[in-house]
């Protein structure tokens, strides 16, 4: 694969920065935690807002739809910004929503407070994976990606079942304040261990709008919207579905969750440890596992056990999905990274605002498990549209990769 665009900065960046991918990683487990925590905390958060479940469900897609701003403009708006510094400032509008949702004296504060969470989302996906590229070197770029990406699978582990135990004990916004003093720190390892990563060429809408006319970049672009869609469309209001379907109580909620987020541990070092070369047959994985786990969480949900189940295999392959997605991106589009991210990031955001918003509807207007049938449905068109995946490719590089399938 070529790297004529954007060739190897070794003045910059010459050896691996695991220091730095390690406070990315950090980033991640907060950005998710702050992101889905009212997933976990729903129902009070509902009761306390005075609000319905599917409209608190609205707070995960308010900050899709801010996310999905953040991440078009900031490749433009960043300009020629060192990238080190943006990161720095996405970090630190995260610590500034906490505080706000946290403090929040009514729904009209606590959604202002997720919008801010969503411009540093936006912000902050839309620049990783091109950072990423530049902190280790071409043949570490999976393994750092799932070690970044880790951070998700420690928030997925820990944030829904200690924010669902916590809620239940010292209230929601105690759990939101909680996570204040981790974001700072984080925010301190940030300026200290992430060098200096001065803008490269300035990307702007015609190189994203280049980006759509290749086939194989908007195919895949559409096959991620349609699995990670499928994804949230379950994941928003899993906790009703648990509550009201499997009976569970709060221990046994906290419980579930934990599962699901303990196996994500699981999908992370399988990416990190197995992705090698050409990544086309495991971009299907996700969206079929998953729409089967939800499948099967329609019929036997019911069981405690059963949810367990279907819920660990459902949590390794959340955590996968990113890591897959995300490589094959650094694969067929390393010419323009910091513009192919920031159209990633777009397609995945509006992906789970609308699962948000069709989710809640679905459960508002009809049931649970009307839901749950939305989301497998989505499932079903991802994996008919990836197929085995060669279509994804770029097309410059297919003879290379049937060749060599150690290129990375």
């Amino acid at each position: 694969m070529t790297q004529a665009a954007f060739p190897a900065d070794t003045t910059l960046q010459p050896a691996a920065a695991w220091g730095a991918v390690l406070s990315m990683a950090l980033s991640v487990a907060m950005l998710i935690a702050s992101e889905f925590m009212p997933v976990s905390l729903l129902t009070p958060m509902a009761e306390g807002l005075g609000a319905t479940q599917g409209q608190t469900g609205q707070a995960i897609s308010i900050s899709g739809l801010f996310a999905v701003a953040a991440s078009l403009l900031i490749s433009t708006a960043a300009g020629k910004l060192n990238r080190k510094w943006v990161l720095v400032a996405m970090t630190g509008l995260m610590l500034l929503s906490l505080v706000l949702v946290a403090a929040a004296p009514n729904f009209a504060v606590l959604m202002i407070g997720r919008a801010l969470l969503g411009l540093c989302i936006g912000g902050f996906w839309a620049l990783a994976t091109a950072v990423i590229m530049r902190l280790v070197p071409e043949g570490d770029v999976p393994r750092a990606l799932a070690l970044m990406y880790g951070g998700q699978a420690i928030a997925a582990a820990f944030a829904a079942p200690i924010g669902s135990y916590l809620g239940d004990l010292i209230g929601w916004r105690a759990v939101f304040w909680a996570l204040t003093p981790v974001v700072a720190v984080n925010l301190i390892w940030h300026v200290v261990a992430l060098p200096s990563l001065p803008a490269r060429q300035r990307q702007d809408f015609r190189t994203m709008f280049g980006l759509l006319k290749r086939p194989h970049f908007l195919t895949g672009l559409i096959a991620a919207m349609l699995s990670w869609g499928s994804a949230f469309t379950m994941f928003t209001y899993l906790r009703p579905f648990l509550e009201g379907v499997t009976g569970a109580s709060v221990t046994v909620l906290s419980v579930l969750l934990l599962a699901l987020g303990c196996a994500g541990f699981v999908g992370t070092w399988a990416c990190g440890r197995f992705l090698k070369g050409d990544v086309a047959p495991l971009l299907r994985l996700p969206a079929l596992i998953m729409g089967a786990c939800t499948l099967g969480l329609v019929f036997l949900g019911a069981s405690p056990i059963a949810a367990g189940l279907f819920l660990a295999l459902w949590g390794a392959m959340n955590t996968a999905i990113s890591v897959i997605w995300m490589t094959w991106m650094s694969q067929n589009v390393d010419d323009a990274p910091e513009a192919a991210g920031s159209l990633m990031v777009a397609a995945i955001q509006t992906s789970i605002l609308l699962g948000a918003v069709v989710g809640g509807l679905l459960l508002d207007g009809l049931s649970i498990q009307a839901t749950f049938i939305g989301s497998v449905i989505l499932a079903g068109a991802a994996t008919l549209l990836i197929g085995n995946g060669r279509r994804l490719l770029n097309p410059n590089d297919r003879h290379e990769r049937g060749e060599n399938h150690d290129h990375l």
